[in-house]
């Protein structure tokens, strides 16, 4: 059954069941009661119909009126026969229900009244929980529509830059067989020309010399001997190119079976048939784990009917976390055989929760309650009924996995949510207490793994609505913070499908909200939502390492390949819009470049690392302006690579070799520092202006982001 048939399934039940309610309060409110009110005269009874029969009344339209029995001279009813379930007179009590349990008429009637009105409430309770799973499907249709229409697109340009690419490739076969064909005909002909030359003067000599021979007088032979004698002898010894200088081999050698083989098998659509309400977690870990010691679960995915899954690449995320908020590591590797090993570290005492989820989506018996303790030997079973519960529709087996080290290239990257931390030292960020005074605001982050710590943190950010992006790449996520630093959200799942981050190095804010994630090692730019839920990506198939993103003033989407040392427009819909640049150190080319940013004018500025300078080009890709050389002076750069534009057209660059942050002016004319002198920088990548008017900047070797004072 389609998701489509599921929604009209459920559509049609909801209207059952609203249908059911008003018919219910409508018999209820006619005094009408269970299945004996339906009139049926002693002459329609069929010739198979029980005993009990004599019990069928007619219901009268007055509900203050009793009904009256059919079999007993219309005699009025004041009881109800329990095992018949109907309404009987008291001659029927004297017969045929003379051995039934009976109870008052008016008592049995208030107790069928109740039932029915549990039953009203039992439906109409399920409406809610029938719109909610209709919205679910919705928003799951919307997604695989989107889904579709992306790969459609992916397909369409993988498959156009193919077609490009054997185009470019027949062009250069053929400019080669040109090539090799005129060097070689070139040789031969002038060796041909050469021997021609020869041959006719040696025939035009002989011819003179065999005239006057044949003459017969003395007077032409000596003539001819004198002028022809010694240009013979030369045209007999000269060194004619008589053994050919160049050869006719010109052969094609192409491996093209390999390649159809290649084409033939390009390209797979990956999916999976499981849903969270049938797949299952098992293992010791569920429950108990000890501080320090690596602990892992088994997930085991399945579809609608419980079947097994049997290949990889489902969107799985999990996290462990405190009531405080405090989260733990973990990392989530695929076996690519339809079962998963979520792996986790918890290096303190105390009760916590093990969140998994399946396509966002909590799977069977999640959250699990778990408890860590100082020892293994002190781990227990928490005794509460949830864990229990928990525990029992989990089907644990009570074996644990337990590794020593994580393998980071084999699965994907646990995705961690963003919840306050009470007390946490990123989460009351203050200025520093510099000896110099200097432009520092305050810093966020140190080295690590957890919320407002980093490893190798790349990209920022700064959105309209005052909140700060860090595209942190060896954790394979986007922290989110206030313009004060006050964490507000973290997303991302290591791995290589839609969806996952490998190597997020360049973040962006669309102006609907949209964040835009360069993903460096999936090649491709991925699309989420401001709350950090996937939607998208452009670029697959046309990018080789994408680095850092801007979007300029019409919406389109601006990506710097730093590998392929090109800068793409995309529409959102991952449309191309143009193109320029390739790999040099011309003005229209780059070295490496890596970060873009936009400024009024939708003129695209872009830092040339290994040309360490800055250029500027409109949307065409024609080069308006360049400045910068390799140095340290005011000016000058030791590969640039952060970059932005404020309110007056003014650059700010991040100088990496130099670990500062330079000033110019729209023209390129430096105009000064922001000084970092107190706490130096180390490396800086990204940078972007906040809202509020700072400067925020991601300074990679310290594992941290910080936030400077800038005065425009």
């Amino acid at each position: 059954m389609s998701l489509y048939d599921v929604e009209h399934t459920l559509s049609a039940l909801c209207s059952s069941i609203r249908s059911g309610i008003k018919l219910q309060w409508g018999r209820l409110s006619q005094g009408a009661f269970c299945p004996s009110a339906a009139t049926v005269e002693p002459q329609q009874r069929s010739p198979d119909s029980s005993s009990e029969e004599c019990t069928v009344l007619e219901a009268l339209p007055n509900k203050m009126a009793l009904p009256t029995c059919a079999q007993h001279q219309r005699k009025e009813v004041e009881l109800y026969c329990v095992a018949c379930a109907g309404p009987v007179c008291e001659d029927c009590v004297r017969g045929e229900h003379a051995d039934h349990t009976t109870e008052p008429l008016s008592v049995a009637v208030e107790k069928l009244r109740l039932t029915l009105q549990e039953r009203v409430t039992a439906a109409t309770n399920r409406l809610p929980q029938i719109a909610v799973a209709r919205q679910s499907l919705r928003d799951i249709l919307q997604q695989l529509s989107g889904q579709r229409s992306s790969i459609e697109e992916d397909i369409h340009s993988a498959f156009a830059e193919l077609h490009k690419t054997l185009d470019v490739r027949k062009s250069v076969l053929l400019m080669e067989l040109e090539v090799t064909y005129t060097l070689k005909q070139k040789i031969l002909q002038a060796q041909l020309d050469a021997l021609l030359q020869g041959e006719e003067s040696i025939t035009s000599s002989r011819s003179l010399t065999e005239q006057a021979l044949d003459g017969g007088s003395d007077a032409a032979v000596l003539l001819a001997h004198g002028a022809e004698a010694e240009r013979l002898n030369e045209l007999a010894s000269q060194g004619l190119p008589l053994q050919p200088e160049e050869n006719d081999q010109l052969d094609l050698y192409m491996e093209s079976e390999e390649l159809k083989k290649s084409i033939h098998n390009l390209g797979t659509i990956v999916t999976t048939s499981a849903v969270a309400s049938q797949t299952e977690v098992s293992g010791e870990g569920l429950e108990q784990c000890a501080i320090g010691i690596p602990t892992s679960v088994t997930i085991v995915t399945r579809d609608k009917a419980g079947g097994l899954c049997k290949a990889g690449n489902a969107v799985i995320s999990a996290e462990v976390f405190t009531p405080d908020g405090s989260i733990a590591d973990g990392e989530i590797l695929d076996n690519k055989n339809g079962t998963y090993d979520f792996v986790y570290t918890i290096q303190k005492e105390g009760n916590f929760s093990l969140a998994v989820r399946l396509y966002d989506q909590h799977i069977k018996g999640s959250p699990f309650h778990l408890r860590v303790t100082s020892s293994p030997d002190d781990s227990q079973v928490l005794s509460t009924p949830s864990s229990a519960a928990n525990a029992g529709s989990s089907g644990s087996s009570g074996g644990a996995k337990r590794r020593g080290a994580k393998s980071p290239g084999s699965g994907s990257r646990s995705r961690q949510r963003g919840v306050r931390r009470a007390g946490s030292m990123f989460s009351t960020p203050k200025k520093k207490a510099n000896p110099i005074e200097d432009d520092l605001i305050f810093k966020i982050g140190t080295k690590g793994r957890n919320k407002g710590e980093f490893t190798n943190l790349q990209g920022v950010a700064a959105s309209a609505t005052g909140t700060i992006l860090i595209a942190d790449s060896n954790n394979q996520c986007v922290q989110v913070f206030s313009n004060e630093g006050v964490f507000q959200n973290r997303f991302g799942v290591r791995g290589r499908s839609p969806g996952q981050l490998q190597r997020p190095t360049g973040v962006a804010v669309h102006p609907n909200g949209d964040i835009i994630i360069a993903d460096y090692d999936n090649k491709w730019v991925s699309i989420f939502s401001s709350e950090g839920k996937y939607k998208g990506k452009l670029g697959s198939g046309r990018l080789m390492g994408p680095k850092g993103v801007s979007v300029d003033n019409n919406g389109h989407v601006i990506v710097v390949d730093n590998k392929a040392c090109t800068v793409l427009i995309f529409q959102t819909s991952g449309k191309l819009v143009a193109k320029f640049g390739s790999r040099g150190n011309g003005d229209k080319q780059f070295a490496g470049p890596h970060f873009a940013a936009v400024n009024s004018n939708n003129d695209i500025i872009i830092t040339d690392f290994h040309n360490h300078s800055v250029k500027v080009f409109n949307t065409d890709g024609e080069l308006l302006l360049k400045f910068g050389s390799n140095g340290e002076g005011n000016g000058q750069f030791n590969a640039p690579t952060g970059v932005a534009v404020d309110a007056n057209g003014n650059i700010i660059v991040a100088d990496w070799g130099n670990s500062r942050i330079q000033v110019f002016d729209s023209s390129g004319s430096f105009l000064s520092y922001i000084n970092t002198s107190a706490d130096p920088l180390y490396g800086p990548q990204g940078l972007a202006l906040t809202s509020d008017g700072h400067v925020v900047v991601a300074d990679s070797g310290n594992h941290c982001f910080k936030v400077y004072r800038y005065l425009q």
